[in-house]
């Protein structure tokens, strides 16, 4: 493990379906933070929360994944950075958070706990991952339980139990 991790929390308002504006802000955030070592984003922040029917249309999902890839390779010599954004895989489609680093996406985790009360749809439109281990940056084992997960039992047990050293919830 290092002896410091710089981490920056770009807690910002995305705005729901603005693909290009919402990355336009992570952008901005990250070049003046070239000097971090991870800059963490919110929850869905590429796609905006809560994206509701629009993570349905495939087109929607595909540019939320190439604004994530466009980001990793603008910034491959820069911080780490964790961002969420709606990820498909196979058939099924996920709340999730990206690690970008080296140019590329190294890693994605998926909610695990998904919310359906009050404003929140999640089940409708998403399916739960699995409970998450940690992503490694800089020698640090990081915990990423998105937003609900940070209060479910399992998702923080098994965070502990395979190692994380901190938790960061976006």
């Amino acid at each position: 493990m290092t002896d410091k991790l710089t981490i920056v929390l770009a807690q910002l308002n995305a705005t729901v379906g603005a693909v290009a504006a919402n990355t336009d802000k992570a952008r901005k955030v990250i070049a003046a933070h070239l000097q971090a070592d991870l800059v963490l984003f919110p929850e869905l922040f590429i796609s905006g929360y809560p994206p509701e029917d629009l993570v349905l249309r495939h087109s929607f999902v595909a540019a939320c994944k190439v604004a994530a890839e466009d980001l990793a390779r603008e910034f491959a010599g820069g911080p780490a950075i964790l961002i969420g954004l709606p990820w498909r895989e196979t058939d099924k489609l996920h709340n999730s958070v990206a690690l970008l680093n080296g140019g590329r996406i190294e890693t994605v985790r998926h909610k695990f706990d998904l919310p359906n009360y009050g404003v929140f749809d999640e089940k409708r439109v998403f399916q739960p991952g699995p409970a998450p281990g940690p992503m490694v940056v800089k020698g640090v084992r990081i915990g990423v339980p998105i937003c609900e997960d940070i209060w479910t039992e399992e998702v923080c047990e098994t965070l502990a139990e395979t190692g994380a050293e901190i938790l960061l919830s976006p």
